[in-house]
């Protein structure tokens, strides 16, 4: 079964909810950052020669999404990315061998001072990734009585799946983006969201260096947890004894934070014609003009 996509929601409503029942669109900055970088030509500079792909690439895709999926309001967390978290003080070599462009790291730097200006919430802090605060938001959206769409490539986000959030993950791009709910969880993972932690603890997850159990791919570590449930009832059982701290460590690094602080969320859109003025000023001329028609717009 294909996942959903936006042309499939299209499809199923023709009409969008009141501004008071739209859901908070919730962003993992550095995960659509290093799209943008990576899919926008690097001709694309600023006025003073500085590189502009990133930031012209970001905005658009949050214009786009907030365009498509019409959002009572945007917020965007972001990662501290040369400032040691716990979990990098809980598995050494976590998120290892990492390397970035400078222009990229420039361009990250303003990056959210860009979407403040449009009345974009963010948040950034030491000890703490970008997806923990899209844990921590979704969680306040909640408590408030308010849904969540995440969007992030991420998929240790998977475990923020629930009925009242739903995973926007980017197929090609953002032009065609995955809607990814507990069904699609279940049927990519075979587990429930609230075991993509154990999941991640037991399969290993490359990209972040976590190593997982010797031997347990992603059908084994799935088939452990749909018979014993939990991790930790998987070690009561006597599996994996001797990997036992390990395996708890790994659950630890992948499970997401809902304690990390949070700035107020906003309460309406974004002003792209503040966005634009912001744009301007940092001699992003083209990206300023698209702004501005659509604020007119």
């Amino acid at each position: 079964m294909r996942p959903r996509t936006r042309t499939d929601e299209a499809e199923a409503t023709s009409e969008r909810p009141e501004q008071s029942a739209r859901p908070l669109l919730v962003v993992d900055g550095d995960s659509f950052a290093h799209r943008a970088f990576h899919a926008l030509p690097r001709s694309i500079r600023r006025a003073d020669g500085q590189a502009g792909n990133l930031l012209t690439g970001l905005v658009s895709m949050l214009l786009r999404l907030t365009q498509a999926e019409r959002p009572r309001a945007v917020f965007v967390g972001w990662d501290t990315l040369f400032v040691a978290t716990y979990r990098h003080e809980a598995l050494t070599g976590y998120q290892a061998g990492r390397e970035f462009d400078p222009e990229l790291l420039e361009q990250l730097d303003l990056a959210p001072g860009l979407l403040e200006a449009a009345g974009i919430a963010c948040a950034k802090a030491a000890g703490y990734e970008a997806d923990d605060f899209l844990a921590a938001a979704v969680a306040a959206e909640r408590r408030s009585g308010g849904t969540s769409l995440v969007a992030t490539s991420d998929r240790d986000a998977f475990q923020l799946a629930a009925e009242d959030v739903t995973i926007l993950q980017p197929v090609r791009g953002v032009s065609e983006l995955a809607r990814i709910g507990p069904a699609e969880v279940r049927e990519r993972y075979g587990v429930e969201p609230a075991q993509v932690p154990d999941f991640i603890a037991l399969r290993g997850d490359p990209s972040d260096k976590i190593p997982g159990a010797r031997g347990v791919g992603a059908k084994t570590a799935a088939s452990l947890l749909a018979e014993h449930g939990s991790l930790e009832a998987l070690l009561a059982a006597g599996r994996f004894s001797a990997e036992a701290d390990a395996l708890r460590t790994y659950r630890h690094v992948a499970t997401l934070d809902p304690t990390a602080p949070l700035p107020a969320l906003p309460d309406g859109p974004p002003d792209w014609r503040a966005a634009a003025a912001a744009a301007d000023a940092l001699g992003l001329g083209r990206l300023a003009g698209r702004l501005e028609d659509a604020a007119s717009s």
